[in-house]
Formats: structure tokens, C-alpha cells, sequence
């Protein structure tokens, strides 16, 4: 804020609430503003969030504007003028806040300085306690994937499989992942977002999963395909593929490094293997502390992102393989920790192509 020349800045991603105040609620859905100023930080918010402010944060300037009588763009003009800074950055890259919110609030006072990256690249490097979280949750994905594995068999349902993984984090504590876990058999095998429905697994079948485990809102994602029954040659192959450029990107995941070149690393490795056809355009991002709809932090690796790797980044590797003329999936990825020395993989699992029969 001082080398920007800012008197005090809006807040209003509940990722950045949570890592400057420990506020921890799924409130932001409504107008919900953390203004920081050089004397402290102010919370407005609605009369359900009090409490679980009060409870979580270490914020002791709270307000809060009341439903179907308040203007919550009105009260925060009107708190600005008391705290009166000048200058005044927004936060405006973020989920929790709406287009509608965000038009109303920059008409009532034109002269918020957009700062969307204000606080994302501060949380890019973890401390000794976030990496501490989020080691604890990569075991907590390690462990889900154990209890899930027998499951993953001739007749098994996708919706047992789910309630095993999830069932082994809740009885450890863990909390509910950003975005749902990604589950497809079959031709959804291929997918790589969730869909709604389930199935049960054929004798010769394949199963697509990604997911993110989570203590105290900090994350860590593995994926993978497993095979049931007898592998295919191509889901040999496109393993075979996909664990080279997962190996060849971390071997790139070093300090100094740009982002754009773990990506090139991944594409130039797939391509080798001509698959260019079949890949993503991404390959992974950033992880951390997120809330809903989306456990991806914003930097991501792909041909245009120059970020600088450094020591203590966290970040998910994801290869992903979704061949349509031959109806087969492959998926590949993990979490590691930047050391100064290079990456950190955080889960135990192993790299070979699972089969379940």
C-alpha cells in the first residue's frame, strides 16, 4: 500500500480476509468489504457473518449493514468519509465480488484505484505455518485415495468412492474442498470438471478423479486415472506420456524460473509423443488458502505466464490426456513445495499407472 501511494484498500476476496484476519465464513456471497487502513483493519458485514467474524478473526472494527433496509455501498461511502483516506485501492479480481456490486460501488466513488493484484502475489509465498497446512492436507489426499482404492472395481459406484475419499478427511479434521471433486467413469472419464449423476464401474472400465484435500482452508490436489480391469496399449502409452512430462515439469519447478517454462516443459514433452492434439493448454496453478466456487489460486502455468518461481510457492502439476478418437483418459498430477533446491512432491503416492481388477 505504500509503494502504491494508498491510504486504505478494499478487500473483498474471502481468500484475502481469511490470510490477513483468520476471518473464515462462506458470506461473501453477499456484500462483504475488509477495509485495511495503516491504523488496522474494518469489517462491514451482514448480521449472520457478526459472530463468525468475531469467533475466527482477529478483527475488531466491525460493522454491519442490515438487510432490506440498508444500502451496503452507501454505508461503506459513509465509513470511508469517517476513516478518511485519500487514496483508495480496490480489490476487484475476485468471486466475492459481484459485477453488479462492484458497478454500484465504483459509481458512488469514482475515484477507487483498481488494484486486483494487491494482496494474490503477497499470498504466493507460504509461510513455515501454510506450508505446515498444507502438508497436512496432502496427506489427508494420499489417505482419501487408500480409502477409496477398493472401491475401484468391477460394479463399484462412483458415489461410494466419493463418500469413502470424503469421509477419511472429515474424520481427520479436514474441511470441504474449493470446488467439488471431479469423479467420471466411462466416456466422462474424459471430462475434467464435475458433473452431475453417477454409474457403476464396468468390468472393463476406466476412472477419472481430481481432488483437492483441505486443512484449515489450505490445499493440496492429486489426480489420476485408474484402470478396471486390463489396460488398453493406449492407456499405456498416454501414461507413459504423461508421467514424463509430469517428471519433466518438475523438473523445472526451481527457483528462477518463469511459469511459461514449466509449461513449455509439459507441452514440448506431449507434443514429442504427438499428442498436442489431446493436451490442455494449462497445466497447473498455484495452491493455497481458497474458498468457493474454485480451489485454483490465480497463477497458472501456461505459454504467456511470467511469474517467477520461488522457495516457499506451492503449486499443482496436472497432465492431462483426453483422447476422443479412442475413447481413453489419462490424467496425472500432484502437489509440490518449492525448496531452494527445486520441488518438494507432497504426496506418497506412487507415479505408476493403477489398475484396479
Amino acid at each position: 500500500m505504500a509503494r502504491r501511494g494508498l491510504d486504505a484498500v478494499l478487500l473483498f476476496a474471502p481468500e484475502s480476509h481469511y490470510w490477513l484476519t483468520g476471518f473464515d465464513t462462506f458470506g461473501f456471497c453477499f456484500f462483504q468489504c475488509l477495509i485495511v487502513t495503516e491504523e488496522g483493519t474494518h469489517l462491514l458485514t451482514r448480521s449472520a457473518d457478526l459472530r463468525q467474524a468475531q469467533e475466527t478473526s482477529d478483527i475488531e472494527d466491525i460493522r454491519v449493514w442490515t438487510d432490506g433496509k440498508d444500502d451496503p455501498v452507501e454505508r461503506l461511502a459513509d465509513w470511508l468519509t469517517e476513516l478518511g483516506p485519500k487514496r483508495i485501492g480496490l480489490e476487484s479480481d475476485t468471486h466475492g465480488l459481484t459485477f453488479t456490486n462492484g458497478r454500484r460501488l465504483t459509481a458512488r466513488l469514482p475515484d477507487l484505484i483498481d488494484t486486483p493484484d494487491i494482496v494474490h502475489p503477497l499470498r504466493l509465498v507460504k509461510s513455515e505455518a501454510e506450508i505446515a497446512c498444507i502438508r497436512r492436507a496432502a496427506e489427508l489426499g494420499d489417505a482419501a485415495y487408500e480409502a477409496a482404492l477398493p472401491m475401484m472395481r468391477p460394479g463399484g459406484d462412483e458415489g461410494v468412492i466419493l463418500a469413502a475419499m470424503q469421509a477419511a478427511v472429515f474424520a481427520e479434521g479436514g474441511d470441504f474442498s474449493g470446488n467439488p471433486p471431479i469423479i467420471g467413469s466411462g466416456e466422462r472419464a474424459l471430462l475434467c470438471r464435475y458433473a452431475s449423476g453417477r454409474r457403476q464401474l464396468d468390468r472393463q472400465d476406466q476412472l477419472t478423479l481430481e481432488w483437492a484435500r483441505v486443512w484449515r482452508q489450505y490445499h493440496a490436489a492429486l489426480m489420476r486415472t485408474v484402470v478396471i480391469g486390463q489396460p488398453t496399449d493406449r492407456h499405456i502409452a498416454l501414461h507413459a506420456a504423461a508421467r514424463e512430462a509430469l517428471e519433466a515439469c518438475e523438473a523445472h519447478l526451481t527457483p528462477g524460473t518463469e511459469m511459461r517454462e514449466v509449461f513449455a516443459a509439459h507441452a514440448d514433452t506431449l507434443d514429442a509423443h504427438g499428442l498436442a492434439a489431446h493436451r490442455l493448454n494449462a497445466c497447473g496453478y498455484s495452491l493455497g488458502a481458497r474458498y468457493a466456487p474454485s480451489w485454483m489460486e490465480p497463477q497458472m502455468f501456461h505459454a504467456g505466464a511470467d511469474t517467477v518461481i520461488g522457495p516457499g510457492m506451492v503449486f499443482f502439476l496436472h497432465m492431462i490426456l483426453m483422447e476422443s478418437e479412442t475413447g481413453t483418459a489419462m490424467t496425472l498430477g500432484r502437489t509440490s513445495l518449492v525448496t531452494e533446491t527445486g520441488a518438494e512432491p507432497l504426496s506418497r503416492l506412487s507415479l505408476e499407472l493403477p489398475v484396479s481388477a
